[in-house]
């Protein structure tokens, strides 16, 4: 497997030299990029073709691959809004990262497909949410860029059963499962996750959680939490995963290229689990 970090673990504005050097010292083989707003450090709404190749070429230089792309932007415009402007907004935001991926060779974007709450409701969510996500399969069929729906907060899919019939009923290849191992402790355990999606996983997000404290600050650096790394490993290895493995933390408040370092320790750690822990 490959061993990433997302970019999200380096504090906010540091430049993308930066990141690539420090991740490649750590014993990254990959870094995740995310896709920005306008004005932001690396790759954004306004990247060129030219800019997002030199971004690639710069990573390159580094050693370090680029395998997907991820966003925080969909949170603003879901593509489950009953507004036709947010969701086209939405909308916009997939297509350019399908396109950025395409030029930097990646194979998949991160989405989140909508958002259910009160004014949104589920069955409203989930009909809408694949509606647009319909509407951008030609793209990514054109550009062989995967759609990578993740299980998140986001009230929505709280199944594996639920995700996968999601994903089907898309009916194309190129759309899959972004799977988060984290997220689902909420409700699940990840292992059995990993297990009913299957083929549909198409990248792997790894961070732990303590659900002791069952909120947002429950997420903690690996193996601290109550993820099961031994069954998640070996759920892995029965579906013959053997893509990207990609840290999503939150650097350390003193010392954030010390949480880089620690976490490639414990990915290394992950990848040579075989299965439950004796």
């Amino acid at each position: 497997m490959i061993k990433a970090i997302n970019q999200w673990g380096f504090a906010e504005g540091t430049p993308l030299e930066q990141v690539f050097e420090v991740s490649r010292a750590a014993g990254f083989d990959a870094v995740e990029l995310n896709l920005y707003p306008a004005g932001s450090v690396g790759l954004t709404m306004d990247s060129t073709a030219s800019e997002a190749e030199a971004i690639g070429s710069m990573a390159d230089r580094y050693g370090i691959k680029l395998r997907s792309l991820s966003t925080g932007m969909l949170w603003q415009a879901p593509l489950s809004a009953a507004d036709e402007s947010t969701r086209a907004e939405g909308r916009r935001i997939v297509a350019k990262q399908i396109e950025l991926a395409s030029l930097l060779g990646m194979d998949t974007v991160l989405v989140v497909p909508g958002v259910v709450n009160a004014v949104t409701s589920y069955e409203v969510c989930y009909s809408r949410s694949q509606d647009e996500i319909r509407r951008l399969i030609p793209a990514a069929e054109r550009e062989q860029v995967h759609i990578g729906i993740e299980n998140v907060w986001n009230k929505f899919l709280l199944s594996p059963l639920e995700m996968a019939r999601y994903i089907d009923e898309c009916e194309s290849p190129y759309v899959g499962a972004y799977f988060d191992a984290g997220n689902v402790l909420q409700f699940g355990f990840p292992e059995q996750w990993i297990r009913i999606l299957g083929p549909r996983i198409r990248k792997v997000h790894v961070k732990d959680f303590s659900v002791q404290v069952g909120n947002i600050h429950g997420f903690v650096p690996l193996f601290v939490g109550n993820v099961n790394w031994h069954e998640v490993r070996a759920a892995l290895a029965e579906i013959a995963y053997n893509d990207v493995l990609t840290a999503e933390l939150n650097p350390y408040a003193h010392d954030p290229v010390q949480m880089v370092k620690d976490t490639a320790v414990h990915l290394d750690r992950i990848m040579q689990l075989t299965g439950s822990a004796g």
